[in-house]
């Protein structure tokens, strides 16, 4: 029964064409289909603005581009900023155009405190690892994409060639991809650092922020990663700390230069040391053991209670400028000629009669007597 009735539906629709009008519609499917058909596309003109026409048929000529969707490799961040590539860097300061200028946070010499400046000794002391505030003042707004940088570079001439970097030991302990680094900046995420491929020197910068609303000055915060004692690394060496502004491009804008000292107690070595410098500064320096070149010896003047002995004690004086070294000498040449008539004067007191005749002595008679 099923079957028949299925059968029976097939010759149906196999009769059924499109011009058949159906029962609740106006129009045949035919004319309804005909009706929607869309004209085609190359009929369809094409309205482009001028400034974009030859570009927009040139992406339509073409062709679809393989590599659309593909990722672009990686900038380095030495694509981004070239680092000064001197073998000397400069250490004197250069406010430049902008007065870059540097400030430091007072703080006094207690031994509590983890970092101290002195402006005395244009001297930074800190501990290790801990951060020292370092703000920075302009006269006017850098250029966009400005960027401050700094550079560790030993004190003396003599070692001024050497790379600074940390020793094996602190290095060894540290888990960061720059654990190579004295200088770390703290507290920002956009800080790099970088390696110069020609003279190996290191630094990092940090993009410079301007001064927020009620300020004058914007605040980067350093630390140091190893202190100054460290065998393999400063090993003793005085350093100094270059901080530059630079544009995108690396020319340098302004800098600032000051020494560091990374040790244990920074309080009491900056009292210490600037209580040296004074007294350097009073004449009151260390004995030295050998006199200087411009020293001459003295003999001390005899006086009247010794002038039977004679005083080989030496004292050293030292003198500064030739013309006091030639008054003294003089003086001293003096006393000396001085004393040598004395001697002479008394021996020729002591000295026996000329006339010939001999003094009488207590027991002993003349020839008269006899």
């Amino acid at each position: 029964m099923n079957e028949a009735f299925k059968m029976e539906d097939s010759v149906m629709l196999d009769n059924l064409s499109l011009s058949q009008s159906l029962p609740l519609s106006q129009d045949s499917f035919k004319e309804l289909w005909d009706s929607v058909l869309t004209p085609s596309i190359s009929s369809i003109p094409r309205v482009i603005p001028e400034p974009w026409t030859e570009d927009v048929d040139d992406l339509l000529h073409s062709g679809f581009d393989e590599h659309l969707f593909e990722l672009r490799p990686e900038v380095s961040p030495k694509d981004c900023v070239t680092p000064p590539a001197s073998t000397v860097p400069v250490t004197t300061d250069h406010p430049g155009e902008y007065s870059f200028q540097l400030r430091f946070q007072k703080s006094g010499t207690a031994k509590s405190v983890t970092s101290t400046y002195s402006e005395q000794l244009n001297k930074l002391y800190c501990q290790l690892a801990k951060t020292s505030p370092i703000e920075v003042l302009v006269s006017k707004e850098p250029p966009q994409g400005a960027v401050l940088r700094a550079t560790a570079v030993y004190k003396k001439t003599e070692h001024v060639a050497d790379v600074v970097r940390r020793c094996p030991h602190h290095q060894n302990e540290d888990l960061a991809e720059h654990r190579s680094h004295l200088i770390r900046v703290e507290g920002s995420q956009r800080a790099l650092y970088y390696e110069n491929p020609n003279t190996k020197r290191q630094s990092v910068t940090v993009p410079y922020e301007p001064p927020q609303l009620g300020t004058e000055m914007t605040t980067i915060l350093l630390a140091f990663m190893c202190n100054s004692s460290c065998m393999g690394g400063m090993n003793r060496r005085p350093i100094l700390t270059i901080l530059t502004l630079e544009t995108p491009e690396g020319l340098v804008l302004g800098r600032r230069c000051f020494e560091v000292r990374v040790c244990a107690c920074p309080g009491r070595d900056r009292k210490t040391e600037e209580e040296n410098a004074n007294k350097t500064q009073n004449g009151k320096q260390k004995k030295r053991k050998m006199p200087a070149p411009n020293s001459t010896v003295v003999k001390k003047a005899k006086s009247a209670s010794s002038a039977e002995e004679e005083d080989k004690e030496l004292f050293t004086l030292q003198v500064r400028g030739r013309e006091r070294y030639e008054m003294l000498k003089k003086i001293c040449d003096g006393l000396d000629l001085y004393d040598k008539e004395q001697k002479k004067l008394k021996v020729k007191q002591e000295a026996p009669p000329s006339s010939g005749k001999r003094l009488l002595v207590k027991g002993d008679r003349s020839d008269s007597d006899a």
